[in-house]
């Protein structure tokens, strides 16, 4: 047997990648139930209960202004006037338009507008779940000495180190590939009964394609990160140190230094921008403490937009950061 179809066998055999998978497939089916159960089609019905309650809402309140001016009038010269506007004509009635009859709509579930939300969920979920057992798939053997057994008889160390990660990043990507087209189905049929499928042409199917497709290279992404680094320090528990100390040291304490220092953009030295910037395409951060006068807008802030070309490059360097330096130390490092 080859040595790539013995590690995918392991991958695929190993008790611990089973049950995150399953872990991960369970949570994700309860946030499709639970778009299920809380989203339901509207037909005429609704929109006729929507539009009488918006109507209704908006007799209430032109009653409560017509009282409140009466009110006004009545208190003038008296100690309660000072509970009212000097003039009583700036009592104004609200308008039509303050209640539009779509916000008294119940949730609809519309697949071009929510669609991506769930991908976004989607790729967190399994972007999670790949990176930890990405790290335990060669920690575990570090830690084990499985390692140092294999290579008696395979020493060719940086092939035998990437033919684990191929197996590792070609295993997470087909089982990411396939969750997504279920993904994909399961909220088509959501969508279908309990909202709306309007909207969906070509250029919309092509864009979810696409944000899929991000969200693929992302959870493998993650994989290969969590192997690297379990790879230099030979333990699984040191990826998930790294990663505990880079929320904390980053995500905490780098953000309260950046904001005491005044520094401009501090989402932008943070870790989940990049990555809602690789997926949404584009991330606009604003600067409020800074003010560039507009004759016709008033004062607008600086703005700073992190695209996906940005974040990808980003995550293209810290992976090759990471892998280039597991399989170098791999190849220098004794095998103890």
């Amino acid at each position: 047997m080859s040595l790539y179809r013995a590690e995918t066998r392991r991958l695929m055999k190993r008790r611990f990648t089973k049950v995150l998978a399953i872990g991960c497939l369970a949570i994700l089916a309860a946030l499709a139930v639970g778009t299920f159960f809380t989203n339901q089609k509207v037909g005429p019905a609704a929109i006729a209960a929507a539009q009488a309650r918006a109507n209704e809402d908006y007799q209430n309140a032109l009653r409560d202004t017509e009282q409140q001016k009466q009110q006004c009038v009545a208190a003038q010269g008296t100690e309660r006037a000072s509970d009212f506007p000097p003039n009583c004509e700036e009592i104004t009635p609200p308008s039509q338009d303050d209640f539009r009859y779509e916000w008294y709509m119940p949730a609809t579930f519309s697949f071009r507008t929510n669609f991506p939300e769930m991908v976004l969920a989607l790729a967190g979920i399994l972007a999670m779940g790949a990176f930890v057992i990405g790290a335990s798939f060669v920690g575990a053997e570090w830690s084990s000495g499985g390692m140092m057994n294999l290579l008696l008889w395979r020493p060719q160390r940086v092939r035998v180190l990437g033919t684990k990660l191929a197996a590792l990043l070609a295993g997470i990507g087909a089982f990411t590939v396939v969750v997504s087209a279920v993904w994909t189905g399961l909220f088509l049929l959501i969508a279908a009964l309990r909202g709306s499928t309007a909207g969906m042409t070509s250029g919309a199917w092509q864009s979810i394609m696409l944000l899929e497709l991000r969200a693929v290279v992302l959870v493998v992404a993650a994989a290969a990160l969590g192997f690297g680094l379990a790879s230099l320090g030979r333990h699984t528990a040191v990826a998930l140190g790294v990663t505990v100390g880079v929320i904390v040291v980053f995500q905490f304490g780098l953000a309260t230094v950046l904001a005491l220092a005044r520094v401009k953009f501090i989402e932008a030295y943070l870790i989940p921008v990049w990555a809602d910037a690789w997926l949404s395409k584009q991330v606009r951060l604003e600067d409020y403490e800074s003010c560039n006068f507009s004759a016709t807008q008033g004062c607008m802030p600086d703005t700073l937009t992190i695209t996906w070309q940005m974040a990808g490059g980003v995550l293209a360097a810290v992976l090759v950061l990471v892998v280039g330096a597991a399989m170098w130390t791999i190849r220098s490092r004794d095998v103890t």
